[in-house]
């Protein structure tokens, strides 16, 4: 009971979110009928109603139409004389709606709307296929073909590829079918629409049933009703329902054929109204009642079949229940009704096998007439092709001279400009070469002050101590009592010495990072004890906060300089009893490395120079303690060497916290970069 209602609700939504629009849109204070919104949701509304209510389908469509030639909206009358034909031609009254579709189709050509156009030239194909006319109806396939490709419409081209099949498969020419079967498979991969795929499988189930090739049959149905049910396509599903019960009966399994007919006979009777498929429906279930015995049954099916196949005049639905109401009415020993029916049968059936050796020979005619006028087409395009070749030619010379002269030109401009090229090449390089020159008379500059600044002071004042002993102007003891003041004079010496040597080897490209893993927490504890005196002598405890094997992949002597460099400024210039942290965290797939001190901080103006490569400040430590400048612009190259970064935070009278980055080693068997 699920399966009977839930498509009934489905298959309405789409209808009721229309009527819902629809009536919102009636109701604002603002509403005009002759709006093309509210005559665009007529349409649509209109459409909804088909395979539905036919009745609804007509009314709305007639109110639109109405509606589109009192404000001569064009497009409207198209859509809504379209929705029309679609009446009539369901309705069996193919009389009226052919008028329809032609009027509407040359009201689509003049506002060259082309896929109104074609859906109108596809609604007329199939018309004309129902009726019998193959011929017409293949001639304007064909010419949908055309039109689908020049507005490239896949999904027409795949419906007017399988229309022609369909053709093909009505005179039983499988072969020529399956063919065209093939190319709207194609085009459908190409969609990737799997409702279209699934609608093109049931046809072809049906083609194979015809063809007594039940195993392709069934497994195309079979896919075929699983996207329909997915997806709540109900009117498919009826057809797709109704052609497996085709299938089974075609192999006389009659049980199976019932259940799938009643299936399908479910959906219909819940609003779903497409008369040419209900007659093949009841003639099927009239033929499997037939072969279960149940021949009463069978009775009301084929006479219903027959009186529907009369109402939308079905030649082929008359012949089919004629045909079955004749094996009853025999199988009842009913001479008379049995030979009236079939008279009725082979009346028609001649009639119809007439009429389709005819088309058989039509479509082919037709074809051929398509293809010929394709070629002589193609034969006219050639001839004003052959005639515009000839101008090409012509033009072609005017411009290979012309070609000739601009390249002549263009060949001098050419020379000139790589002649520019050069001179501007070798004046880069004299620039850049002057460039170099002045960093290196800069760097020799640097390094002749720092020499004469930093250290001439300090030897000097070592040689001049030195000579008033051996001159014996101080006594031995005197010059002991020195002794602690010229150690530390020489660790300085031998500190500034070490950073410039470094920096002077960097600034002239002559050092070479070569990383590879080591300890960072075994580093940092060795510079703690190396300059454990300097911070003994103020007091100072330097605490390490690394954990345990932290492991880095760096050059170990210049991340010895960046560690000894952090760790003598922060003991230089923190006051006595103060407290300098060294910690490390995990980060980003890095160790970010801080220094912290509790000493005098700087400025903002400061902390912006001192990285700089440019700048030479002296300094003094709290305790008086002289410095280069130079330990901080080292200690960004050697870091940035090792790809890393730095950066520094500080707070006068609060003290300052250097931060880098290294990496991490990742394994003991890591590469340098």
């Amino acid at each position: 009971m699920i399966f009977i209602f839930t498509p009934v609700k489905a298959q309405l939504t789409k209808k009721d979110s229309l009527t819902f629009k629809l009536k919102r849109l009636e109701s604002t204070n603002r509403f005009n009928p002759k709006d093309t919104t509210h005559i665009n949701l007529l349409i649509d509304l209109a459409k909804s109603y088909h395979y539905i209510n036919n009745d609804s389908l007509y009314s709305i469509a007639e109110r639109a139409l109405s509606l589109s030639k009192a404000t001569a909206y064009q497009r409207g009358e198209v859509q809504a004389m379209s929705a029309l034909g679609s009446y009539f031609y369901d309705t069996g009254d193919r009389k009226r709606s052919m008028p329809i579709y032609e009027k509407a189709l040359a009201l689509a050509i003049e506002i060259d709307d082309k896929e109104t156009e074609l859906n109108i030239i596809n609604a007329l194909a199939q018309n004309y296929s129902f009726e019998g006319n193959y011929a017409e109806a293949l001639n304007l396939n064909l010419q949908g073909i055309d039109i689908a490709k020049q507005i490239n419409s896949d999904e027409m081209l795949s419906i007017l590829n399988e229309n022609i099949a369909s053709l093909y498969a009505e005179q039983k020419d499988f072969k020529n079918a399956l063919i065209f079967y093939d190319t709207v498979q194609k085009i459908n991969r190409k969609i990737g629409d799997e409702i279209i795929h699934a609608e093109t499988q049931s046809n072809m189930a049906s083609l194979y049933k015809d063809a007594k090739n039940f195993k392709y049959a069934m497994f195309n149905i079979n896919q075929s009703i699983n996207t329909f049910e997915a997806n709540k396509i109900y009117d498919w599903l009826a057809y797709a329902f109704e052609v497996k019960g085709d299938i089974y009966l075609e192999q006389e399994k009659y049980q199976w054929a019932l259940y799938w007919y009643d299936q399908s006979n479910m959906l219909f009777k819940h609003e779903i109204e497409d008369d040419r498929i209900r007659i093949q429906l009841l003639n099927g279930m009239a033929k499997v009642y037939l072969g279960l015995e149940r021949d009463s049954l069978s009775m009301v099916h084929a006479k219903e079949g027959l009186e529907l196949s009369k109402k939308i005049k079905s030649l082929q639905g008359q012949i089919d229940c004629s045909e079955t109401l004749y094996k009853l009415y025999k199988k009842k020993e009913d001479p008379v009704a049995a030979l009236s029916y079939l008279e009725t049968f082979k009346k028609l059936s001649d009639s119809l096998f007439k009429d389709k050796n005819k088309q058989s020979l039509s479509l082919l005619e037709t074809k051929l007439h398509y293809e010929q006028e394709k070629q002589e087409l193609i034969e006219s395009n050639q001839i004003a092709l052959a005639k515009q070749r000839n101008y090409i030619y012509f033009s072609i010379i005017i411009l290979f001279i012309l070609s000739i002269i601009i390249f002549v030109i263009r060949r001098s401009v050419n020379t000139q400009k790589k002649l520019n090229k050069e001179l501007q090449e070798k004046s880069a390089a004299v620039s850049e070469r002057e460039a170099q020159l002045d960093e290196i008379n800069k760097t020799k500059t640097k390094l002749f002050s720092i020499i004469g600044h930093d250290l001439r002071g300090p030897i000097g004042a070592l040689q001049g101590l030195l000579k008033l002993f051996t001159d014996g102007e101080i006594s031995k003891n005197e010059f002991i009592s020195f002794i602690p003041k010229l150690k530390a004079d020489v660790e300085n010496i031998s500190f500034t010495l070490n950073n410039l040597l470094s920096w002077g080897q960097n600034q002239l490209n002559g050092v070479v990072t070569k990383p590879k893993r080591i300890s960072l927490d075994k580093l940092v504890e060795n510079n703690i004890q190396l300059l454990a005196e300097l911070a003994y002598s103020k007091s100072i405890k330097v605490i390490n906060q690394l954990p345990e094997n932290t492991q880095i992949w760096a050059d170990q002597n210049q991340i010895d300089i960046v560690v000894r460099n952090l760790l003598s400024n922060a003991i230089k210039f923190t006051p006595d009893n103060g407290l300098i942290t060294i910690e490390a965290k995990e980060k980003d797939g890095k160790w970010q490395v801080t220094v912290r001190d509790t000493g005098i901080g700087m400025n903002k103006e400061i902390q912006k120079k001192i990285f700089q490569d440019s700048t030479n400040i002296t300094t003094y430590g709290t305790n008086n303690e002289k410095g280069t400048g130079l330990g901080l612009s080292l200690c960004k190259e050697m870091v940035l060497k090792n790809k890393g970064e730095i950066w520094v935070e500080s707070i006068p009278r609060k003290g300052t916290s250097f931060f880098f980055t290294l990496p991490k080693a990742e394994s003991k068997y890591q590469k340098a970069g």
